[in-house]
């Protein structure tokens, strides 16, 4: 394990550029690697041009672009001086990335050229510089004394301390307006190297970048986390479209990923499962376990094979996994782990490896975080999960009453999902508390239960269980584009066609949830949703979008 002297960035830093120099570090898939020794002396190339605008330690520069190297190194540049990064997610609108600006009082921000329109809108005061994060040339200003220089370096000498904020992370949320979660360089630093306790990283190891850097779990597991250990990140320059990904898979040969259950369950649904249930006689094989369990082997193989033949670390997180697709990995022996945590710790507060995979489960508490069920339930054990430990945000900025909801005075972070531990002391995730409905005679229903059952259903893409006047609906975003295709040859009016046909699946789709639900957990309503849900940086729904009040939005 990495021993450094103290728990922040920089020091991470200097660690890495000691004992891997000549490494790679940083690079795009089609570009020339930056090593570990290049990738400091950028860094410090770009804190000289930072210290010459008249950016100081404990002011806020923010970040407002798609991955890349020069992310990272510029990410690396502001907290090494002590100022304060705040990474913006490149699918934020104008008007969240104006506000943010303005709520941080960011006085410089590096933009890449694709997202440059975003900030026409802006009006903060406090914003003073904007630089072209591709080449980092200064937007609007031809000052060459203030010009980006790879050969100049910082003029002052820094002592950043453990305690100090690093970073600002706003995040879209699934349950209403944007915070500005405050992290300190302990919280990021003790993190990460907490969380290659569950899986070793080593240098030779190569990481494929798919998550977004500016989100607390690519940023902290998916890029601080790698360069500790003297591993290399990879990059995709383009949209990453299905071919760009596989492509992406065959020349990099990543040893390891980060993604949201999402993709995986797409692959699951749309490549896996229609091999097995198109056929008459592979259905019937594959409804018995003993073949279930081969089949799903060999199919796990060729996966691997299609993510590049050198996966060893699939880490899951964001959200809870399907439990077919899970089940599906466990008997394919598919390298899948999983991880818990949130933008508030940094973010991972529980997780399980490769080879300690718990159906369903979350895994358990990180070293040196302690977690406990907070008023569990005397019948189910169910309560709120509360965490604490050097992980833990110092809090939401600017937000003094915000935060003392959620931290206590000794120190417990309470997360807001529900939960329980099980005999082994794994973390089981109920849902969040604010997502559960009561029924009519007090049970706890929880709609992400039942949209796991939804979306395992055919012709399904996702799905959203709210409460209608009093009663369980089924938002359900069907595959219309599948549906035609299945049905290509008809001679009637396609599109009538497919609505009729959306009407008969939303009748059987009705029967097969509450064939597999319990009594209060019974949908009422199938209702057809035309368009995909919104959602945050780690795929999950805003559900607050979808409520009674905004009925106008679903259909």
């Amino acid at each position: 394990m990495v021993n450094l002297p103290y728990l922040t960035l920089p020091a991470l830093l200097e660690n890495s550029v000691k004992e891997h120099a000549s490494r790679p570090a940083v690079s795009f898939i089609d570009g020339n690697p930056t090593i570990y020794t290049e990738f400091h002396r950028t860094v410090q190339s770009i804190m000289s041009m930072l210290e010459r605008l008249g950016v100081e330690p404990g002011d806020r520069v923010s970040i407002l672009s798609g991955n890349m190297p020069n992310w990272g190194m510029t990410y690396f540049a502001i907290v090494s001086m002590g100022a304060i990064v705040v990474p913006l997610l490149p699918d934020f609108s104008g008007e969240e990335i104006k506000n943010t600006l303005r709520h941080s009082d960011a006085k410089a921000i590096f933009v890449s050229k694709s997202l440059l329109p975003k900030l026409e809108t802006q009006s903060s005061r406090a914003l003073k510089f904007k630089i072209q994060i591709e080449n980092f040339s200064l937007i609007g200003n031809d000052d060459n004394d203030l010009a980006y220089d790879l050969e100049k370096r910082p003029q002052k000498k820094y002592q950043v301390k453990e305690d100090d904020l690093a970073a600002i992370i706003y995040t879209s949320g699934t349950t209403g307006k944007s915070k500005g979660v405050m992290l300190s360089h302990k919280n990021i630093v003790f993190d990460a190297i907490k969380s290659s306790k569950i899986q070793f990283i080593h240098d030779k190891d190569r990481f494929l970048s798919v998550l977004p850097l500016s989100h607390t779990y690519e940023n902290t597991i998916g890029f601080v986390l790698p360069l500790m250990q003297g591993a290399c990140v990879y990059y995709i320059s383009k949209v990453p479209s299905p071919t760009v990904l596989i492509n992406a898979f065959q020349k990099v040969k990543p040893t390891l990923i980060l993604t949201v259950p999402l993709i995986i369950e797409k692959i699951y649904r749309t490549k896996v499962l229609p091999a097995f249930t198109e056929k008459k006689l592979m259905r019937k094989l594959y409804a018995r376990a003993i073949f279930r369990k081969l089949l799903n082997r060999m199919a796990g193989k060729k996966l691997l094979k299609t993510f590049g033949g050198e996966l060893k670390f699939f880490g899951i997180g964001g959200a809870k996994l399907n439990l077919e697709v899970e089940k599906f990995l466990l008997e394919a022996k598919f390298p899948y782990a999983v991880g818990y945590g949130l933008t508030e710790t940094a973010p991972l507060i529980a997780g399980f490896g490769v080879t300690e995979a718990r159906l369903q489960a979350a895994g358990k508490a990180l070293e040196g975080v302690e977690l406990k069920i907070y008023n569990p339930d005397k019948i189910t054990g169910e309560g709120e999960i509360w965490a604490k430990g050097p992980n833990v945000m110092k809090g939401y900025y600017k937000e003094p009453e915000l935060t003392k909801k959620v931290l206590t005075p000794d120190g417990w972070f309470r997360t807001g999902d529900l939960g329980i531990f099980d005999k082994e002391d794994y973390l089981h995730i109920r849902g969040r508390s604010k997502n559960v409905i009561i029924g009519s005679s007090g049970e706890n229903i929880y709609p992400e239960e039942i949209e796991s059952v939804i979306n395992n259903f055919k012709h399904v893409i996702e799905s959203l269980v709210v409460e209608q006047k009093g009663k369980l609906v089924a938002l359900v975003h069907f595959d219309r584009e599948e549906i035609e295709k299945k049905y290509h040859d008809i001679k009637e009016d396609v599109t009538e066609f497919v609505e009729k046909t959306l009407k008969e699946i939303g009748v059987e789709l009705q029967a097969y949830i509450n064939q597999r639900v319990n009594k209060f957990s019974r949908i009422s309503q199938v209702i057809p949703h035309r368009d995909e849900f919104v959602k945050t940086a780690t795929k999950k729904i805003k559900r607050f979008l979808y409520n009674e009040e905004n009925n106008e939005k679903r259909v």
